[in-house]
């Protein structure tokens, strides 16, 4: 099983990198999938540019065609999210809007981050678009309050005991999911 983390900030000086970092060595010494790190500022999507809807599959330029292939190779996702004016990022929804197809009957789970709230608005915005997308959001979690607070000098996350344990429930959560829905993504793809 693939799992994509994926950096959903691409603000410079972000703090996605170091806090998805963490959350990739939690998954790999889970050591139930096979990794991809996905920086969404790396990935530079422009805002939505295909003339036609994703729902037809006629990419006509090379970002997308590219984008596609990575969420369809894609078993279950992690998004590591911000929150911006009590929502997601922008860059988050212009690269769910990008595809359709290809996000189908895949679980996700978020890390988020932010002020008192741990960045759950942002994850609460995010749901409805990913149902929409036949996206399984999973109630499990990893929700870091006041970030800051726990990024060291050497700029690394040190979220404590319970982001590890929220981190472990939401690995094998996703675990369960991508085998259950497996069938699903099989039939899909034909």
């Amino acid at each position: 099983m693939k799992l994509s983390v994926v950096i959903t900030s691409v603000r410079d000086e972000r703090a996605g990198p170091a806090i998805g970092d963490w959350f990739i060595e939690r998954a790999r010494a889970h050591g139930r999938f096979e990794l991809q790190r996905i920086d969404l500022k790396d990935v530079g999507l422009p805002v939505l540019d295909e003339p036609t809807h994703p729902r037809f599959r006629q990419y006509r330029h090379d970002h997308t065609k590219a984008w596609s292939a990575t969420v369809d190779a894609s078993d279950a996702f992690v998004f590591v999210t911000p929150e911006y004016n009590y929502g997601m990022p922008p860059a988050l929804l212009n690269a769910l809007d990008y595809v359709f197809h290809e996000w189908a009957y895949k679980p996700a789970a978020f890390v988020s981050y932010g002020g008192i709230s741990g960045g759950m608005r942002s994850v609460q915005m995010a749901k409805p678009v990913l149902t929409t997308l036949k996206v399984m959001p999973i109630p499990e979690a990893v929700a870091l309050p006041f970030f800051t607070k726990l990024i060291g000098a050497d700029g690394k996350l040190a979220p404590g005991e319970p982001a590890e344990k929220s981190a472990t429930a939401v690995l094998d959560e996703l675990h369960r999911w991508a085998e259950a829905l497996a069938p699903l993504r099989a039939a899909a793809r034909g």
